[in-house]
């Protein structure tokens, strides 16, 4: 693989780290109702497992209140206990017999806490995916430089734009982080 290759690899990869990241992130909750929070959650409707939005709409009437409202009124049960049953949540689904309404309660200061905590240990996983990608790409570099393919300026400047990329991508994560986590601190 060329140098160039290498380090158009690595930008992408680092762009999907970055990305993934981001997913995560929004699976982790604040005070407020949001459609994402249920993203994990798998319904067994028509005899097969499947994700909620496939059997379902996911809205947010109120702040603190989410409704899922089935396509299907006979998959209502199944879905209250998917919900009820995953331990993540840590919700208490009701159902009217057309819409399962989720009350999402407040978060204590120590919750808080926890959550913000949790999104520092999202950051450390991502940061330590981001220098995983750029010491596989410097790795390759190096291989070049010693199998004479490039030059040691060359080697260098490839360098250069590795460790550019690698900053980019780790500035962006950290401001995604910064973002959650004050979200998460305020009430």
């Amino acid at each position: 693989m060329s140098p160039d290759q290498v380090i158009g690899d690595a930008k992408v990869k680092f762009t999907g780290t970055v990305s993934h990241f981001e997913a995560e992130l929004k699976k982790v909750r604040t005070g407020r109702a949001q459609p994402s929070m249920l993203d994990g959650v798998i319904v067994q409707a028509y005899g097969q497992p499947m994700p909620l939005n496939q059997v379902a709409t996911i809205s947010t009437p109120e702040s603190q209140l989410l409704q899922v409202a089935p396509f299907d009124p006979n998959n209502l049960q199944a879905i209250a206990s998917a919900i009820r049953d995953n331990p993540t949540l840590g919700l208490n689904p009701m159902d009217d017999g057309r819409v399962v309404r989720l009350p999402i309660p407040p978060l204590t200061e120590e919750r808080r806490r926890e959550y913000a905590k949790n999104v520092g240990d999202k950051t450390e996983e991502c940061m330590v995916s981001l220098r995983a990608i750029r010491h596989a790409a410097l790795r390759a570099i190096d291989q070049a430089k010693k199998d004479k393919a490039i030059s040691e300026d060359e080697a260098k400047r490839y360098d250069k734009q590795v460790h550019e990329a690698m900053n980019q991508a780790k500035t962006k994560a950290e401001a995604a982080a910064k973002v959650k986590e004050a979200e998460v601190m305020t009430v």
